[in-house]
């Protein structure tokens, strides 16, 4: 009876229903969710999701997605997260006036085509389709023009796949990229890691240890601390002695008394 309760708590799940909403939020109303987390719950049907027409912020990753179309009334919308589902169609999106960040990384996202129904999104900021740290990507990632191309549809964009391409940061992230591509670069030759026998530190040895200094007051000060870190060290001795004392004490007064007859 408890597995066929579970199966069909599961089988709720796959589907997106007004009383899993309620139960998740504590809402009575759908319309007075703002904020919503359905991740990782086996959701291939988003049901009745369109009617949270207030909803601002939404995470659905993780699940089995493949049909946006619910999403479309979601007009108030600025966070979506579709990360790792079966997603290969995002035009439902182009209604989401609001949209300022959006991550479909880990999809079956195949072409730049397929990225022309977001060009409408005027306050689209933030883009991801890959995410190196779990390894999601989509096929239209493979293109080595993708990064180039996604960045001329979107010129109002600051943020693409969680590197900022514009704004404060941006300069020294692309300095930095540049500097690891370069030493990369030196590194590998055919594949193979290049040794550089001849290569020396950039300070000598002696650089990182602590020079004493000549000033007779910084002397006195370090001669001081010395001196008060000995009187620590006296001090915990004799409190450790004493504490050893006491616990022996103690548990001879715990023994049993022994009486000769």
């Amino acid at each position: 009876m408890d597995s066929k309760r579970e199966k069909d708590q599961d089988a709720d799940h796959e589907k997106i229903t007004a009383v899993l909403l309620k139960s998740r939020t504590g809402e009575f109303d759908l319309e007075s969710i703002l904020f919503l987390k359905l991740r990782n719950l086996g959701i291939h049907d988003l049901g009745c999701i369109g009617e949270c027409i207030n909803l601002e912020r939404l995470d659905l990753s993780g699940n089995n997605i493949t049909n946006l179309a619910p999403l479309a009334s979601l007009r108030l919308l600025s966070v979506l997260n579709l990360s790792n589902n079966r997603v290969s169609n995002l035009e439902p999106l182009r209604t989401c006036d609001g949209l300022q960040n959006l991550n479909v990384a880990g999809n079956i996202i195949s072409s730049i085509e397929n990225l022309h129904c977001l060009v409408s999104l005027r306050k689209l900021e933030n883009i991801r389709l890959k995410d190196n740290t779990y390894n999601y990507t989509n096929p239209v990632c493979r293109n080595s023009s993708y990064r180039a191309v996604v960045l001329e549809m979107f010129p109002n964009i600051k943020v693409l796949d969680g590197e900022r391409v514009v704004g404060r940061g941006s300069d020294l992230y692309q300095l930095c990229k540049d500097i690891d591509d370069t030493i990369k670069a030196g590194l590998y030759k055919n594949g193979q890691l290049v040794e550089h026998p001849d290569c020396k530190p950039w300070v000598e040895d002696s650089y990182w240890e602590i020079k004493r200094s000549n000033n007779a007051i910084i002397e006195e000060a370090y001669k001081q601390f010395n001196d008060v870190l000995h009187e620590c060290r006296l001090l915990n001795n004799r409190a450790t002695h004493v504490i050893s004392q006491t616990e022996r004490s103690m548990s001879l007064k715990k023994q049993p008394k022994q009486y000769a007859i």
